[in-house]
């Protein structure tokens, strides 16, 4: 049992990489970029910290990027909860500048309000622009779909992310997997059990809405 359990836990392992900082999120965008360059127009399929890169190279090449599908992308804007406390995404959606209409020059200029209250119970409470909402211009057009999972710690906050898309002119659909009866997950959804349902899920969303 130990040696299985093992290598099991070495399999799961190899599925996680190392933490995404702000220092090299340029590069990585930027690689990502050069690569629709070269293989065209695609589907954007990312997984928790990679929805940062979502969100930037759907900036950079909009007219290559087809559909953005973020799982539980890094969240929420403005402000930290669960593992952390303080400013975070003081871009909305990342740390580092990604383009406004009206263009900002800095993050600060980014003018937000926390909302008086949760939009419902056991939800953290958002962080939202006063209005008139300065638009994502680069994202818009493009189908977007977050996905969160019941058991998840994101169950509480990704929410935000998809009010502030739409807020900013990017229709997002939010999808919580125990609303189309799939019930129990928890963050790592690729590798559970019922993977293929929620692939499935996906697939679905997909065909729908991308064209």
């Amino acid at each position: 049992m130990a040696a299985n359990g093992g290598s099991l836990l070495m399999r799961i392992r190899r599925l996680v990489i190392a933490r995404a900082e702000s220092a090299n999120w340029t590069s990585r965008w930027a690689a990502g970029a050069a690569l629709l360059d070269k293989i065209g127009p695609a589907i954007l399929i990312t997984h928790s910290q990679a929805g940062y890169f979502s969100w930037l190279i759907a900036d950079a090449r909009p007219q290559l990027v087809k559909g953005n599908v973020a799982i539980e992308p890094p969240g929420p804007p403005i402000e930290n909860v669960i593992f952390a406390t303080g400013k975070g995404r003081a871009w909305g959606l990342t740390n580092i500048p990604i383009t406004y209409d009206p263009p900002l020059s800095n993050a600060n200029d980014l003018t937000v309000v926390k909302e008086d209250k949760a939009d419902g119970p056991d939800l953290s409470v958002c962080w939202v622009q006063k209005s008139p909402a300065r638009q994502l211009v680069n994202l818009k057009g493009i189908p977007t779909l977050i996905l969160v999972s019941e058991a998840s710690y994101h169950s509480a906050f990704d929410h935000c992310t998809a009010k502030w898309l739409n807020q900013a002119g990017v229709k997002t659909d939010l999808i919580r997997l125990e609303d189309r009866g799939i019930r129990g997950n928890g963050h790592m959804v690729m590798i559970e059990k019922n993977n293929l349902e929620i692939a499935k899920l996906l697939d679905d969303w997909i065909q729908m809405h991308v064209k």
